[in-house]
């Protein structure tokens, strides 16, 4: 007998889609069905239950995007099903293959309780007892008719433009008359869930699975094949029922057929990734989280050993203020050791734009949401899906408690193969952290036995270590693990020819991991995604609510604890909570770098500028406290936010002061304009063009000869694929210089310039003001360009080996050459509040109040000289998956540094972001606390979120270097106590010692330490 493997599998293949699946409820009788259509916003479910239903059925057309539609089922169960297991099968319609990406339905008894989400691959509903014939019951389905925005199979994605990302008219305005059904119903049934013939079909499919990843001429491989004919020729197509039981008995002993003792070990972690927003609103992730932990606690009924991991804080916190009797059940099974809250961050944030205090607030708002909740101290950083990894953060990780880091996202690398999948990742500051990347290449595995053998070909770091993780469950839009997965498990947990499946818990990988493999390698610095590089740039109105909020959230704490402190004022515990916790929310990987639909854009401006306005009353009732009465002359005191002391302003105090002096008036020179105060001078030509900034101290050139400042260029914008996510390095093939000029002209103050092109409108304004070696750039554009790239180059004269970037608590240096792939993978770079280039004794730098993107290059002149060019990107116009993405009036300022090092980059992008405000009054507010070392910042004050009323400090050596500094609080001091981030004590380390009324510091290079003062008492 010749054998022909291509031939079993093709017949495999089609007999368990065709005939044996489908067997599963072969057993069925239609459903009644009624429908109920929500005009607006979702409802209670309470008004759901009450609702008046209209007779519906089988083909007939529901919900309009993002409309929400009411189901009932109900029927009775046939008098000779007695005894049988029941389940309904119900097919909403689904517009794709893919779980959370189209129509989704949660089930709820008639009590209200919730049952199970549907979705396309979870179509079942096990109907409960009684289960006897002549049995009536009831369901209601909660159907979201959210419309298929990219997604229509796993392979199929659609980067088209598409209003699908827009609230529907109808949701704002009740009048307004609702959109055409996108869905059909395509299937409500009861059905006879035929358990024997499930099970033949997990066998059938892990046995087939296996057999075609094993070689071609492997042994094991030919023997399972001839398994599955025998099965095959067991099952009698027309009675498949009748003959499930023989087939599943032939397959017996391949199944039992133990793996090598020395196979691989692959930790399956029960999991589903769900985006806060993307191509969905927050609101609807709301539902989404529950539809998603009502699967899985309901999946942990039948399976005691399914263990499940949930990664963000925020959505646990939306169950249990939206969905009470949801988060029950996540309580009740997290007793049981089943739901394991996860990740110790609030939500999946971005960690390149996400600011350094940012990232230590995720963490302790995470932590402390699972303390306070579950009892639980995690100690793992779980973020598989976001867009590249700053190096400070194994130290954050360490100074919350976090022993272990988890991510996925670095195998879309375009360029560079990732050397290791176990590895130890080293930050700025020298602190290591144990660290995976599952070889899988996904976050969303289905257990398949592709995915099981690629995990074991891919590791890299097999021949040191057995072991890797797989986590597993459909995910982004949500979903979670299924009935199939555990069936996979169970089959794959000692198997001949397959790696073995465990499921367990994300602290027992990486126990496991760690004692196996203590001398992993080391990875330095930065986890550069080389992909995504446009979420850098994209949605920059997004990017700047994030940045402000993140600075006035400085201000508020710091002028509030203030006046807490020095007169008895009531400290915002409650309002500044919540204010972070909003703010941290629009941190997830998929709203602040700009990638969501329309909707979640929108949605966050208005959030910002609520947020803004709060925190504004909170800045300025501080500061009215603080400032006294005014005086008869209208005094006005100065605030200082910032962490350096500026024009007679000590940092983080104020004083009353006169009016600065003004900037520096532009002066003609023929057709040029010129700013000049004792420091530089900029020469601005006919067209609004920098042809000259001088440092005259040094005498020395700024730009590259021949070239010009503050050039405008305009790039073709249209990547291969992923629109808002992606820069390809091709954009650079094509570029417009913006030389033309519709007016120039001189101010009393400054150089103002207005250039139009295509549809779109620039005015800049630059100004110098005196004592400064910062020129500003002040920038309102009216932007109305379709995918393209704005960028401000400024090419220096300057030899430059690298350039410095701000990146959370210090800087990070990246080549400026292109010597290997990895160098020249790094296009576009991030950068916070400056970018700075130099050669030893003379550097100049970029500083910027919201933009993050920004590309380094250098060429060689023909006089020999070098040319660094540092660009900024300014504005980008992608069309996915939001056409109108940056459309509209635009204000930003970036600043021009020459002659200067990286410590006054730090300081001037401090400045920069963090201005002087000035209010009525007298008074002289002494800082709450001060630093007299130039590199040790102070990135928070704030009171203690015990309500203890002991002020917290956290700061940070920002140069790079070793500094020994004295912190003086400007109150009587009791104790001082070296804290984690959640303001716990931490052992003495040395960072600090008390000396009298001083707190004598001394840090190693970017060291941050968050300290604990207690104030004496009154006397």
């Amino acid at each position: 007998m010749h054998n022909d493997p291509a031939v079993t599998e093709a017949r495999l293949a089609r007999v368990l889609d065709q005939r044996l699946r489908p067997a599963v409820h072969a057993r069925a009788v239609p459903l009644g069905v009624g429908i109920w259509d929500v005009r607006g916003e979702p409802v209670p479910v309470p008004v759901a239950l009450r609702a008046r239903y209209r007779p519906a059925g089988v083909g007939d057309r529901w919900g309009p995007a993002w409309a929400t539609c009411w189901f009932r089922i109900s029927g009775t169960v046939p008098e000779d099903w007695d005894g049988l297991t029941l389940e309904a099968v119900l097919d909403l319609g689904f517009g794709s293959t893919e779980p959370g990406f189209s129509a989704e339905g949660l089930v709820y008894r008639p009590d209200g309780t919730a049952v199970k989400a549907l979705n396309p691959r979870n179509t079942h509903l096990p109907i409960g007892a009684p289960a006897h014939g002549g049995a009536a019951f009831e369901y209601y389905i909660e159907a979201a008719a959210n419309p298929v925005v990219m997604h229509t199979g796993p392979d199929d994605l659609s980067f088209h433009p598409t209003r699908l990302g827009d609230r529907a008219p109808w949701l704002r305005d009740a009048g307004a008359p609702p959109g055409e059904p996108l869905y059909r119903l395509r299937r409500a049934d009861l059905a006879v869930f035929d358990r024997v013939v499930f099970e033949l079909v997990q066998d059938l499919d892990v046995l087939g699975q296996l057999a075609h990843e094993l070689p071609s001429g492997s042994t094991r491989r030919w023997q399972l094949l001839q398994d599955v004919e025998r099965a095959l020729d067991a099952v009698d197509l027309q009675d498949v029922s009748g003959t499930a039981a023989a087939a599943r008995a032939l397959l017996a002993p391949a199944l039992a057929a133990p793996a090598s003792a020395r196979a691989h070990r692959i930790s399956a972690i029960g999991h589903a990734h769900i985006d806060s927003a993307w191509l969905w609103p927050l609101r609807e992730t709301v539902r989404k989280v529950a539809r998603t932990v009502s699967n899985v606690t309901q999946l942990m009924d039948d399976h005691p050993g399914f263990r499940f991991a949930m990664s963000q804080a925020q959505q646990l916190a939306w169950l249990k203020q939206h969905r009470p009797e949801v988060y029950a059940r996540v309580g009740e099974k997290a007793a049981t050791g089943q739901f394991l809250p996860t990740g110790s961050l609030w939500v999946e944030p971005d960690t390149n734009i996400t600011g350094g205090e940012s990232l230590a607030r995720q963490f302790v708002h995470g932590k402390r949401f699972y303390l306070e909740e579950f009892g639980v101290e995690t100690e793992d950083m779980w973020l598989p899906d976001t867009f590249g990894y700053n190096a400070a953060l194994p130290q954050v990780m360490k100074l919350a408690g976090v022993r272990w880091f988890l991510t996925q996202k670095i195998s879309w690398n375009t360029t560079n193969k990732f050397p290791h999948h176990t590895f130890w990742w080293e930050g700025i500051d020298g602190t290591r952290i144990f660290s995976h990347f599952p070889p899988v290449d996904t976050y969303n595995s289905e257990l398949s036995g592709a995915e099981v053998a690629h995990s074991e070909r891919n590791f890299q770091d097999k021949a040191r270590t057995n072991r890797s993780m797989v986590p597993f469950g459909y995910g982004d839009g949500g979903g979670g693990p299924t009935r199939e997965m555990l069936a996979r498990a169970a089959r794959l947990a000692d198997l001949e020819g397959s790696a073995k499946v465990v499921v367990e818990t994300p602290g027992e990988f990486f126990a496991g991991a760690l004692a196996d493999y203590p001398d992993a390698p080391v990875w330095v610095g930065e986890l550069y995604l080389e992909f995504h590089r446009g979420t850098l740039t994209s949605q920059l109105a997004t990017k700047q609510g994030n940045r402000r909020s993140e600075h006035l959230l400085r201000e508020a704490e710091l002028w509030a604890a203030t006046a807490a402190v020095e007169h008895g004022a009531a400290y915002p515990y409650e309002a500044l909570d919540r204010l972070w916790k909003t703010v941290l929310l629009h941190q997830f990987h998929d709203i602040l770098p700009g990638t969501s639909i329309a909707w979640v854009h929108r949605e966050a401006q208005e959030t910002y500028l609520a947020v803004t306005s709060e925190l504004e009353q909170l800045v300025g009732q501080a500061q009215r406290t603080l400032a006294g009465p005014p005086g008869p002359d209208g005094q006005a005191v100065v605030f200082n936010a910032a962490p350096h002391a500026r024009d007679g302003v000590p940092a983080m105090g104020a004083v009353p002061r006169p009016p600065r002096p003004p900037a520096t008036a532009p002066t003609r020179s023929g057709d040029q304009l010129v700013l000049e105060n004792a420091l530089v001078r900029i020469v601005v030509d006919g067209r609004g063009l920098i042809t000259s900034a001088h440092d005259l101290g040094a005498d020395r050139e700024a730009l590259a000869p021949g070239t010009l400042g503050n050039l405008l260029q305009l790039h073709q914008d249209f990547p291969n694929q992923w629109d808002a996510w992606d820069i390809d390095a091709f954009y650079r093939n094509t570029v417009l210089d913006l030389t033309d000029a519709e007016s120039v002209r001189a101010t009393g103050t400054g150089i103002h310039i207005v250039r139009t092109f295509g549809s779109s409108r620039i005015e800049q304004t630059l100004t110098l003001d005196q004592g400064s070696r910062r020129l500003d750039i002040d920038t309102v554009i009216d932007w109305h360009e379709r995918e393209k790239l704005l960028k401000a180059a400024f090419p220096l004269d300057v030899r430059a080996a690298h350039s410095t970037a701000e990146i959370p608590f210090g800087h990070v240096e990246r080549p400026t050459h292109t010597n290997t792939s990895w160098d020249a993978a790094k296009f576009e770079v991030c950068a916070h509040r400056f970018l700075h280039v130099g050669e030893r004794g003379w550097g100049a730098a970029l500083v910027n109040d919201s933009t993050y993107g920004h590309d380094v290059t250098r060429d060689t002149r023909p006089d020999g000289g070098t040319t660094t060019t540092v660009r900024l990107s300014l504005l980008r116009a992608p069309r996915f998956p939001d056409p109108e993405a940056d459309q509209g009036r635009h204000r930003l300022r970036y600043g021009l540094l020459i002659g200067v090092e990286v410590p006054e980059a730090i300081e001037e992008g401090y400045r920069l972001n963090l201005p002087e405000r000035t209010v009525l009054g007298t008074a002289t507010v002494a800082p709450l606390v001060s630093v007299d070392h130039a590199a040790v910042l102070v990135s928070a004050v704030k009171l203690a979120d015990d309500r203890s009323d002991d002020v917290i400090v956290r700061l940070y050596e920002a140069h790079g270097g070793r500094a020994r500094a004295t912190l003086t609080p400007g109150f009587a001091l009791a104790a001082v106590v070296a804290t984690d981030l959640l303001e716990r004590p931490l052992a003495q380390d040395g960072s600090h010692t008390v000396v009298g009324s001083e707190v004598r510091l001394s840090l190693r290079p970017f060291q941050i330490l968050t300290l604990r003062l207690t104030p004496a008492p009154a006397t």
